[in-house]
Order: C-alpha cells, then structure tokens, then sequence
C-alpha cells in the first residue's frame, strides 16, 4: 500500500479529488469508462468538492455507492443528499450515470439484489470497479462492514443489508466486490482514526479494514491521523 501523509483534511482531499481525476483520464483512454464508488464522511464531501473542479472526462464517468443508510431520499443521513450537494449540483454527470443505492425498497434483500444487477451492467461480470474510495472508522469499520455484524462473513455476494449501526440498517459493497477493484483509494482523517490506522497497516484481520488487500491501494491521510 502506498501512504502519503499531507498537513490537513483540505489538503487530503485536494490531493485525492487530483488523483482520482488522473486515474478516471486513464480509464477512459484504456477502456472507454471509468466506474468510481464512493464512501461517505467529512472528508470525502470536501474531495467530491475538489473533484467538481479537475478536469475529468465526466460523459464517460459512473459513479456508485460503497453503501447508503437506510433513510427517506434527501435526509441529512444519507450519503446520496452530499453527494448530490458535494458533486452532482456542479458536473455535467447525467442522471443515468448516477448509480444510488436503492434503500427505499421495503425489502433490503431485493434492494441488495438490485443493487448487484446494476453493478453488473455498468461494470462486467464479475463487477471490477475501477477506483473504490473507504473510509476508516475508530472502530476499524470500513464502507458499512462493521465489527460483528454478519455482513462481514458474506463472500457469495456482492451487496448486502447490514444489520442496524448507528440507529440505521444499510446497503454495503462486501469484500469480494471490493477487493477486486483495480485500486483502492482510502482517506484517514482526525487524531480518532490513529490506532485504527496502525492496525490497517499491519492488516490486522481482527478489524473489518484489516481483511481488505492492500496491493493496489492508495492511504491518503493527514497528520493527525499519521502520527505513528
């Protein structure tokens, strides 16, 4: 995994939002599309800000959810409300190239399996995504794969409901989806996230981070959550 460290959260998502648009330009020259699944957090609403002003190929963009809470559309918690404030209000991303998870259907199993043929059709089969960009929570949590949730053990499927953390059941992408990305881009953020970090790092598989292939992964993080 390679790791850069820079001063702040502006400044790891300003370096982010360059390095995505560089991997999006090299994407679409070499297959035509460039399929990026995005967390939710602080840090990642400052990224998809900086995103909205590089040059990035945007008719040939497809942007997914690495997960959603379960809420009414347009609510605070939902990731979709900031990326649609974040990005979507200031590109020329056309609504089919948006690809939201559907947590609005009653039934969480069928959303998952509709979430799953989306992704087939916009990213082959298997789906290989391009870029996934995580988070990394206190916890060691990572998209909504969080400790001792049943999620963590499914490996047959590629979206899955969670059970309920944090007041909300969610949609997540589960480890085989993404551990076939071609890369994984993560940002670390805020003196909370520094033992975490050090247990991402040395792939400590007791947290739900840890069992993730750092190969083709990129760490972005700021000092504070550096300090090791």
């Amino acid at each position: 995994m390679t790791i850069e460290v820079w001063e702040n959260a502006d400044a790891v998502a300003t370096r982010a939002a360059a390095w995505i648009a560089s991997e999006a330009g090299a994407a679409v020259s070499a297959r035509g599309r460039f399929v990026f699944a995005v967390s939710g957090g602080r840090t990642p609403w400052l990224m998809l800000r900086a995103l909205a002003r590089e040059r990035v190929p945007w008719p040939s963009i497809h942007l997914l959810q690495v997960d959603e809470r379960v809420a009414p559309t347009g609510d605070a918690d939902r990731n979709l409300t900031h990326i649609q404030e974040s990005l979507l209000d200031h590109v020329p991303l056309r609504p089919e190239q948006m690809h939201a998870m559907p947590v609005e259907l009653p039934d969480l199993d069928e959303a998952a399996r509709h979430y799953d043929q989306t992704l087939r059709l916009v990213a082959g089969d298997p789906p290989v995504l391009d870029v996934v960009h995580l988070g990394l929570g206190p916890d060691g949590h990572t998209a909504s794969l969080v400790p001792g949730d049943p999620v963590l053990d499914v490996l047959d499927r590629d979206v899955a409901a969670t059970g309920i953390y944090q007041g909300r059941r969610r949609l997540t992408m589960t480890y085989p989806l993404l551990n076939r990305a071609r890369r994984m881009l993560w940002l670390v953020t805020g003196p909370d996230k520094v033992d975490a970090l050090g247990r991402l790092r040395a792939g400590d598989a007791s947290i739900p981070a840890g069992r993730l292939d750092q190969t083709r992964a990129i760490l972005i993080a700021d000092r504070d959550a550096a300090t090791r």
